[in-house]
């Protein structure tokens, strides 16, 4: 079946070194990234963005690789055009708190920064000015998490391991930190994807999906091909246990945006 649509993370998968589209793994110039984008369009293959980052920060990629739809703050959000689609519950967005300042009101982040001394603090600075989500980073086991969430009334939100970073304050424990999005429950890059995919009409064998984390292995369940670019094993070698059970997986030999244009020609040229 021919590929009509791709998903795809933005950092650390179609972006190289830096953030930069025109960058490699390893900082070299590199137009691969570019290549991959316009096999897709010559083949008439839509591209969608989708990321943990805040919406303007995903709009001005989208708008710089020609694109009119992407997903943003980990699937709270999808854009469709001028069509926009929010995945938020139970908070409501129709009213004068956004969901952040919900999700804070409610005390789950209170309770975790309680139960959690020197395992977890927000993910400076990125967690500033987020709609949806709050971001954080620690060390933290998410079966005990979600468990401790449940029990104090706060089954409406679940966190999402987002990967390892290197960047932590001297209060944080731990040798590995990992990267956490607190999300309404309802709320996920692959449940997002999947209304994508029903709003196109497309097939789970139609589409792949591209990702360098934990958090985008849930794409897994609604696509017909996952591809984890190297650079995730790499920095994360236990994202092997999670990807136990999907087998629809695959793990590019290339990193960065090197192995998002294998994954790419990979699949136009099966």
């Amino acid at each position: 079946m021919a590929l009509r649509c791709v998903y795809t993370d933005i950092d650390g998968t179609m972006l190289g070194r830096g953030g930069s589209l025109l960058r490699d793994a390893e900082g070299s110039f590199s137009t691969l990234a570019v290549r991959a984008l316009e096999a897709c369009d010559r083949a008439g293959v839509e591209v969608v963005l989708k990321s943990g980052r805040r919406k303007p920060q995903v709009a001005e990629d989208a708008r710089m690789i020609g694109q009119q739809s992407y997903i943003y703050e980990m699937g709270c959000g999808l854009v469709d055009g001028t069509d926009e689609q929010l995945f938020t519950d139970p908070f409501p967005t129709d009213g004068d708190s956004s969901v952040h300042d919900q999700i804070e009101a409610s005390g789950a982040v209170a309770l975790l920064f309680e139960s959690y001394p020197g395992r977890v603090e927000y993910h400076s600075p990125w967690h500033h000015q987020r709609q949806f989500t709050h971001l954080l980073r620690g060390s933290l086991d998410l079966d005990e998490t979600h468990a401790l969430l449940a029990e104090h009334g706060h089954s409406g939100v679940r966190l999402i391991d987002n990967g390892i970073t290197e960047r932590r304050s001297d209060r944080l424990e731990g040798p590995v930190i990992h990267v956490y999005h607190l999300v309404p429950a309802v709320a996920g890059k692959g449940k997002t994807i999947a209304v994508h995919m029903r709003r196109r009409g497309y097939r789970p064998d139609e589409c792949i999906a591209i990702g360098d984390a934990r958090g985008d292995l849930e794409s897994a369940d609604a696509v017909g091909r996952f591809f984890l670019v190297a650079n995730a094993i790499e920095k994360d070698p236990e994202i092997v246990e999670a990807m136990a059970g999907r087998g629809n997986v695959s793990v590019t030999e290339e990193p960065m945006s090197s192995g998002f244009y294998e994954a790419v020609v990979r699949t136009l040229t099966a």
